[in-house]
């Protein structure tokens, strides 16, 4: 059965994901002569930057969650439906989805990406990534419930372990949760629970190089490590989590400590959907496409974002998988498109270093734009500025305004509800199955 869809005698752009990518590729083509499809199994954009502040109370998750229907309720021509997406026939221009059958003149594969545990089947048991609203609210629970058992425990050894957490990923994601839970720990769970020693938590950040934030510059490592360093947060250096059964986290190292917690930021892959050839797929199980975001031997199929290899001079490895690259990307492979459907000539993409950062804890970030590196206080206005112009929404710009400037007058995180979802925490933050 086909899905049902208004005909027309436009060339149909399918868009898979609702993420960064895939939401400013259909902004970019508004008023351009297609017909816009974007599936994703949640109905949502979420802003996935300030995903760390839910898992820690920080913001609810409305604050960060625009539904998709809102963001192009005025545009023409463009469609939602909410499915996901079982596999692509490329020989049929169409795709297998969970509502039915779907046919694409030009098909963009903007799936973003999930974790990826190496292979590791206990840490894929045990750890819990952080990739969805689901994720996030069920980390935020699992947090505070870890306060609630600890107070039924009589042995302080027992409390502790708890208690106690580790993260592996020293990246921007695990630096941020990091500090972020710090806060928590200081600001709100001591207050919280005054009959457990909440002070003596111990908090372990794990990361295999040789310092945190690899992909900044080394003024910014050294600094985002002085903050942790001050915030009570042990950092472990040139060191991989071996193993975890749910209780012990062992490192390479030879350490081993106690903690009901394993947070997982140590690595992510791209979302493959079957049907494409194997020599399609690269390094980090992502997308091999070339200067136009063409998928390597399909020319009327695109990847852009996360799941997207694009390899350049600078970038020998493939570009990052940052929010800004998935937004230029989308602006340029809308130009394309219509070029593509004039019979023009197509343009390559550039990807244009505005920036990055990273934020530690209140007052505490680094920051790096093209001719300045700034830490501290200043830093930390700047990230705060950056990510509210980057939300979509002026009610998610209001809500997270309001819950940061509560949060920093009050020295609180109202958000701190357990809620549990039936559904496993370790979901895929893509619209599609994993294969």
């Amino acid at each position: 059965m086909d899905i049902n869809l208004p005909k027309s005698i436009l060339p149909r752009v399918v868009i898979v994901g609702s993420g960064f990518g895939g939401i400013q590729l259909a902004k970019s083509l508004k008023g351009k002569p297609f017909q816009l499809v974007l599936l994703d199994k949640n109905n949502y954009h979420t802003f996935l930057p300030l995903l760390y502040q839910v898992a820690t109370a920080g913001l609810e998750p409305d604050a960060i969650a625009e539904p998709v229907r809102e963001i192009f309720s005025e545009q023409r021509n463009f469609f939602f439906r909410m499915a996901e997406v079982l596999r692509i026939d490329p020989q049929q221009n169409q795709l297998e989805t969970t509502i039915g059958l779907l046919r694409y003149d030009y098909l963009i594969l903007a799936s973003g990406s999930q974790a990826n545990f190496y292979g590791n089947e206990e840490l894929t048991r045990h750890a819990l990534p952080m990739k969805t609203v689901r994720n996030a609210l069920a980390l935020r629970s699992h947090l505070l419930e870890n306060g609630e058992r600890a107070l039924e425990l009589l042995d302080k050894q027992q409390q502790m372990e708890q208690l106690n957490i580790v993260i592996a990923g020293g990246g921007p994601t695990g630096v941020e949760l990091a500090g972020a839970i710090a806060e928590l720990r200081d600001i709100v769970l001591a207050k919280d629970y005054p009959e457990l020693p909440i002070k003596q938590m111990h908090i372990h950040l794990v990361e295999a190089n040789s310092r945190l934030l690899n992909t900044m510059a080394e003024d910014s490592s050294r600094k985002a490590y002085h903050f942790l360093r001050s915030m009570g947060v042990t950092v472990h250096l040139k060191t991989l989590v071996q193993s975890y059964e749910g209780t012990v986290v062992t490192l390479s190292n030879g350490e081993s400590h106690p903690a009901k917690t394993l947070f997982w930021t140590a690595g992510v892959e791209g979302v493959i959907i079957p049907g494409l050839s194997a020599t399609s797929v690269g390094k980090g199980n992502r997308y091999i496409v070339n200067a136009f975001n063409q998928v390597e031997g399909y020319p009327t199929i695109f990847a852009i974002g996360d799941n997207a290899l694009q390899m350049m001079p600078a970038y020998p490895h493939g570009l990052p998988g940052l929010a800004p690259v998935s937004i230029q990307q989308g602006q340029q492979l809308a130009r394309n498109l219509v070029a593509l459907n004039r019979k023009q000539p197509l343009q390559p993409f550039r990807y244009v270093n505005k920036g990055v950062m990273a934020v530690i804890g209140r007052n505490r970030a680094v920051v790096e734009l093209p001719f300045w590196h700034t830490q501290g206080f200043i830093a930390w206005l700047l990230w705060m500025g950056v990510h509210l112009l980057l939300l979509v929404g002026f009610r998610n710009k209001s809500a997270t305004v309001l819950n940061w400037a509560v949060n920093y007058f009050s020295y609180s995180r109202a958000s701190r509800l357990i809620a549990r979802f039936q559904n496993s925490p370790v979901e895929s933050v893509t619209s599609v199955s994993r294969p």
